[in-house]
Formats: structure tokens, C-alpha cells, sequence
């Protein structure tokens, strides 16, 4: 239950003062939440420096400046001209110009006799000095004068920086009052506000530098939401601890098996992941690793050693996937393998017909089912396993924490195994998943052919498609991948959809095409043609960045490469090179590239180290880039960077190791106080799996 003590944090925010109705949903939009909390943690992001007064003669031209003026006339513009208001002070005359205005309002603002302050910035055309649209008019006594720093929040239409200010301020003194959970040394160390006056003085910047990670108010609140994160992580690993698990030592007649089917050596980093695995399985608590793979590096493949361990306790397995496409690809891989070690595999999705599911379900039931490959179908009510004593999770940030549970609650405390092809920088995993125990597949599998990544204009989108024409014709396959333009589903669909019909018209039924809007019905049709060779060409959007397995697909096209991040990009380029043949990427950018642009793409032709990229790429978004950490399917941080606030997530896992030591329950008054930064950072859940709730 959260405390009562936050209750004014966690109202809606219509119990804001000046809050109503209409401005309600502007503001929740604005700062992502419908809630005060969400408000008060929505800092701005520069400022408005209001301090240059000057009067009218002597105001420099271009530069923003606050005067105090008398209206002297309005002048209505006639046939489509500017509306004017004729202004002054002791050193001269300025026009106001005014662009499809409303005269009413114009005339209630600035009435003719009356003192105005303005702010803008003032040109001069023909020898008259003028000002379009001021940003700013109050009247002589308005208190908001005595701000000379002004602070710029991310809005939207409808909603002015001035009243966001008004209302985050407002939603920033709620958090007053509130007890201490720092470690009280270092909120002296540091000079720190406590947290409520840190809020109030991250809404109320004094200088530029008030709005930079390195302000004091603003690092003092980075510090609690990683102390958050960090005592949740604590928390979660001292109650998995606390859970008697089902020890596995295993035979290796199963293992060894199946790793003698193998038509190659596994790789250096396999073997370790084996060794970390195996004595995960073995100790007394249930197993939770993360295994974390480059493109290609063969996770599968330790899955299905994963799986054959816990056969060899007579334990079932249970793969579960995000999408029924890669359920289906896993089991269409695995089963022949494990077949070979004597063990039967099945697959199981919602779009299965109802007897192949019975036949399914009774074999898990039975047990005569070793493990199953499937989809959210995995865990749903009538789904029972003899025994389930391993849960191996892909892409495991793609499932909700309550999915997850409801797999895992189908065996009595399973050892559990994630996987993630998005390699994570160590400072980022830090942050996120704390001190989970992580293997890292870092060596490729032999038989993957290197891949050339080559960077060009669009404007050479012709010798592309001729160079398409000549691949097609040696029976290779592309992908060719359009941008996700802006955050909208439309968008991306229209312009991949757009290039399909642009290479449909060249390359006739040898085009598919496959996003994210389709049904699963045509997505997975679209695929199984370019899988079997029906199709020559599969024009797509991100939707196959993660988890698409198509060994003859030989050439990947990324349009606007400039616009992905760097390991989104290495994630595409990992989608061609399977199957023994050369591979090429094609990264095609618009002119003019940014520096940013061709710092990534040079980036991404200089290495395909994917753990390399993904630390570049961390350097370069910085950890609180929200899009950065959507594409890594991890939870963004809503005060902190973990890029630059590195030192403060070093001090907030030591911290929140001493209080959880030595509180383990949260019952001394600190830890009283660490339950509110907890349910402020979202964090209450001391059972989230792997810490990504």
C-alpha cells in the first residue's frame, strides 16, 4: 500500500490549483502522466534570461529585451496586413506587429494610455524599430517581474511555457516535508537541499547552469531515483535468496548429447555461459541470469543446453517469446537439435488450431513434453506442466512483470534464464538491473561471414536499386528498412509503405512488405514467402530488427540511417550474413549529414563489435535519452542519467547494499522513508524480475 504521505503526489492533477478540465489533459500530456508526481518531476529544460532592460533607443537589435512602454495607438491592418500597436518611452517609438491577430483580445491587453512591460526581440525595417509578436506582456505590478530567469519546459500546443511553469511549481510543493532517506553524510558531503526544497529549485532555475545534470538540485534528485532503483534491485535479490530452490547438478549425458550434434565447436564465451549456467542450476537459490548476446553470437544455443540440464533432472523447460514469428522460428531450430539428445519439443501459440494445442497441453501435462517453445499462450489458465523447472525468457523486456510471474508461477521457484540481443553498456546495466549475474556472449559462432556496411546519399537511391536488381538475380535477399520518421505508426507505415510500392513497380511480386499496423496473419505470411524465397525483396520497418532469421538474406538497406541510433542500426545490419554468404548494409543518409549522423555511421563501418557500439552509442545519447532506452527495451529514468551521473550510481548502490543490510524489513525510520522514494520512482515491488518493472 503506498503511504499516505504521498497521496497529494499521486492525485490527478485537477487538484492542482489553476488546474481544470481543459488544461488537465494538456498538462498530462506534457509531462507523460496524469498524476501531480508526474508534473513535479517534469523539470524544464532551459531558461529565458529576462534580465536585459534597456529602453527603446538603446536596445540591441536581435537580442531579447524586457521594456516598459506606454500604448500609444492601434492601427488594424487592412487586406491581409499586420495588425500595428504604436508604443513608446522617453527614447523613442516601436511598433508591434501582430500576424492574424485577435483584435479583441489585442485591445484588452494593450489599451490605448496604459503602461505595458513587453519582451521580444526588436529589428528595424526602413528606420522603424519594430517587434513581432512579444513573448511576454504583463502589466506594471505583476509579480512574475521579479523573475528574471524564466524557465522552458517541453510543452504542447495549447498549454504556454508560463502556466506550465505556474503549475509545475505548484506540483513541486506538494513534495515538501517529506522525510529523509539519504544517508544523511552525504546530504551533508554535498551541500544537498532535501528533496522537496531540490524539486522547488529545479522549477525555479537562478542561472543557466541551474538546468544542467551537474546542478546540485538536480543531481540531489538524479541521487534518489537511482537510490531508488538501487534498494529495489536489493531488495529483489535478497528475496530471491531467501527462496529454497530446486538444486540441478545434472549428468551431462544429456548436455554432452546434444553438444555432440552440433555440426561446429561452440564458441569461448558459449562454454562460459554453460559454466555460469550449470553452476546457477546447481546452488541452492533459483538461477536469475541474464544472458546477453551480440547479433549472431548464439543464445540459442545456450538455451537448448540450458534446457537439456534440466531434462537431465527430469524438469521441464519452457521458452517463451514475444512474437509468434520467433516462437515459431526457436522451435523450428531447436527441435531438430534437441531431437538428437533424445528430447521432444513442442511450440505453442494463441493462433495454434485447438487440437494441436490439446495435443500440446496434454503432453506438458503428462510430462512426455521435455519443453515447449511459445508465446503469452504459454501462460495462460489450462496450460499445467508435470514439473517446470527452467523459464527461459527472449527479448525479456518486450513481456510485462505480471506476465512474466504468471509463467514462473507454473513451477514450484524455476530457475530462470533472460535473453537479450541488445548488447547493454556496463554503466547502463549498473543502473538497470544492478548486481544481477550476467554472461555475455562476445565471439561468433563460426560460419558467420563478415559483413561490409557501406554509407551513401540518398540521392544515389537509383544505383541502389540497380545494385538490388543484380542481387536478386544471384537468388540473395534483401531487406530494405525505412525510418521511423516521427513517433507515429502512420507515418512509418506511409513511408514504408510508399518504398514497396516504389520497388513493387520495378521488382513486380517479388516484393513483400511487413509493419507493424499489419495483422499477424499477413505479417507472418509476408515472411514465410521471403523465408522460402517466394519473395525476393521484404521492405519492413523496425518490426524485424530483433529476432528475424533468414540465413539467405544477404544485403540489408537501411533509408535515413542518420536517424537510428547505433545499436538499432547494428541490430538491422545483424540480420544479413547467417547463412555463410558475405553480407552488406547499406546505410543510405540524407544530406546535409548532421555530426552526430556521421559519427554514428562511421562508428558502425569502423567495428561490429556490438557491445563496442553499444558504449558508443551510450556516449553519444547519454543514458536518459528516452528513444535511445526505448530501443533497448529498457525503463527510462525520469531525474537521472546513468551516463552522467556515473559517480552518484556508484554511491547509490553502496548505500542502498549498507541499508538494506541492515534493514532488511524497511522498518527503521530511514527505511521508513526509503518505502516513499520507492513508491515516488515507481520502485514498491521488491519481487520485480530483473528489475525491469
Amino acid at each position: 500500500m503506498r503511504p499516505d504521505r504521498l497521496n497529494a503526489l499521486f492525485a490527478p492533477l485537477t487538484t492542482l490549483t489553476g488546474v481544470g478540465p481543459k488544461i488537465a489533459p494538456l498538462a498530462a500530456k506534457a509531462a507523460g502522466g496524469e498524476l501531480v508526481r508526474d508534473l513535479a518531476f517534469h523539470l524544464p529544460t532551459s531558461i529565458v534570461d529576462r534580465r536585459y532592460r534597456p529602453q527603446i533607443a538603446e536596445a540591441e537589435l536581435g537580442r531579447l529585451c524586457t521594456l516598459n512602454v506606454v500604448v500609444e495607438r492601434h492601427q488594424p491592418g487592412m487586406m491581409g496586413k499586420p495588425y500595428r500597436i504604436h508604443v513608446s518611452d522617453e527614447t523613442g517609438f516601436l511598433t508591434l506587429l501582430f500576424f492574424k491577430p485577435n483584435a479583441r483580445y489585442l485591445t484588452e491587453r494593450l489599451p490605448e494610455g496604459a503602461h505595458r512591460v513587453i519582451s521580444g526581440e526588436i529589428s528595424e525595417r526602413r528606420g522603424e524599430r519594430q517587434m513581432i509578436h512579444p513573448s511576454r506582456i504583463l502589466n506594471p505590478d505583476d509579480p512574475d517581474l521579479a523573475i528574471p530567469f524564466e524557465p522552458v519546459y517541453r510543452s504542447v500546443a495549447g498549454l504556454s511555457h508560463r502556466t506550465l511553469a505556474r503549475i509545475c511549481a505548484g506540483a513541486a510543493e506538494k513534495a515538501l516535508g517529506l522525510p529523509e532517506w539519504a544517508d544523511p553524510a552525504l546530504v551533508e558531503r554535498e551541500a544537498w537541499l532535501d528533496f522537496g526544497h531540490a524539486l522547488m529549485r529545479a522549477h525555479a532555475p537562478q542561472d543557466e547552469d541551474d538546468v544542467l545534470a551537474t546542478a546540485p538540485a538536480r543531481r540531489r534528485l538524479a541521487y534518489d531515483e537511482l537510490l531508488a532503483r538501487q534498494i529495489a534491485l536489493h531488495l529483489s535479490g535478497a528475496a530471491r535468496r531467501r527462496t529454497p530452490g530446486r538444486p540441478i547438478a545434472g549428468t551431462g549425458r544429456l548436455t554432452e548429447a546434444l553438444l555432440k550434434a552440433l555440426p561446429y565447436q561452440p564458441t569461448g564465451a558459449q562454454a562460459r555461459a554453460f559454466a555460469d549456467i550449470g553452476a546457477d542450476m546447481a546452488a541452492a537459490t533459483p538461477m536469475l541470469r541474464l544472458l546477453q548476446g551480440d547479433v549472431g553470437a548464439g543464445k540459442t544455443l545456450v538455451a537448448a543446453w540450458s534446457m537439456a540440464r534440466a531434462a537431465e533432472a527430469g524438469l521441464q523447460s519452457a521458452l517463451m517469446a514475444p512474437t509468434e514469428i520467433l516462437a515459431r522460428q526457436h522451435y523450428a531450430g531447436l527441435a531438430p537439435l534437441m531431437a538428437k539428445a533424445g528430447l521432444r519439443l513442442a511450440v505453442l501459440t494463441g493462433k495454434d488450431k485447438a487440437s494441436a494445442k490439446r495435443e500440446v497441453i496434454d503432453g506438458l501435462a503428462s510430462g512426455q513434453i521435455h519443453a515447449v517453445c511459445g508465446t503469452h499462450a504459454l501462460f495462460q489458465q489450462g496450460v499445467a506442466f508435470h514439473e517446470l523447472g527452467l523459464v527461459v525468457v527472449d527479448e525479456q523486456h518486450r513481456f510485462g512483470v505480471a506476465d512474466r510471474r504468471r509463467l514462473i508461477d507454473k513451477g514450484y521457484a524455476p530457475h530462470v534464464l533472460a535473453m537479450s540481443a541488445t548488447p547493454i553498456p556496463r554503466t547502463l546495466a549498473m543502473a538497470v538491473y544492478g548486481d544481477l549475474d550476467v554472461s555475455r556472449l562476445d565471439e561468433k559462432p563460426p560460419g558467420r561471414a563478415p559483413i561490409k556496411t557501406l554509407a551513401m546519399s540518398l540521392d544515389r537511391l537509383d544505383e541502389v536499386a540497380e545494385a538490388t536488381a543484380r542481387a536478386i538475380e544471384k537468388d540473395d535477399r534483401v531487406f530494405w528498412v525505412c525510418p521511423l520518421v516521427e513517433e507515429s505508426d502512420k507515418l512509418d507505415v506511409s513511408a514504408a509503405s510508399a518504398r514497396f510500392e516504389d520497388l513493387q513497380a520495378m521488382f513486380g511480386d517479388s516484393v513483400r512488405l511487413i509493419h507493424g499496423r499489419m495483422s499477424s496473419k499477413d505479417k507472418d505470411a509476408a515472411m514465410d514467402d521471403f523465408r522460402t524465397g517466394l519473395a525476393k525483396i521484404l521492405v519492413a520497418t523496425t518490426v524485424i530488427e530483433v529476432g528475424v532469421d533468414v540465413p539467405e538474406a544477404s544485403i540489408m538497406v537501411i533509408e535515413h540511417a542518420e536517424r537510428f541510433g547505433l545499436a538499432q542500426l547494428h541490430q538491422l545490419r545483424g540480420r544479413v550474413g547467417r547463412g555463410g554468404k558475405p553480407g552488406h548494409c547499406l546505410l543510405l543518409y540524407a544530406n546535409p549529414l548532421s555530426e552526430m549522423g556521421a559519427r554514428r555511421i562511421a562508428k558502425l563501418r569502423e567495428t561490429e563489435d556490438g557491445f563496442a557500439i553499444a558504449e558508443e552509442d551510450f556516449k553519444l545519447r547519454g543514458g536518459g535519452d528516452l528513444l535511445g532506452l526505448r530501443q533497448s527495451g529498457l525503463p527510462a529514468f525520469k531525474l537521472a542519467d546513468a551516463a552522467l551521473n556515473s559517480d552518484l550510481l556508484a554511491i547509490a548502490q553502496r548505500d542502498a547494499r549498507v541499508l538494506v543490510d541492515q534493514d532488511p524489513t524497511l522498518t527503521s525510520p530511514r527505511g521508513q522513508a526509503a518505502r516513499l522514494v520507492l513508491h515516488l520512482f515507481d520502485q514498491a515491488d521488491p519481487e520485480v524480475f530483473l528489475g525491469t518493472g
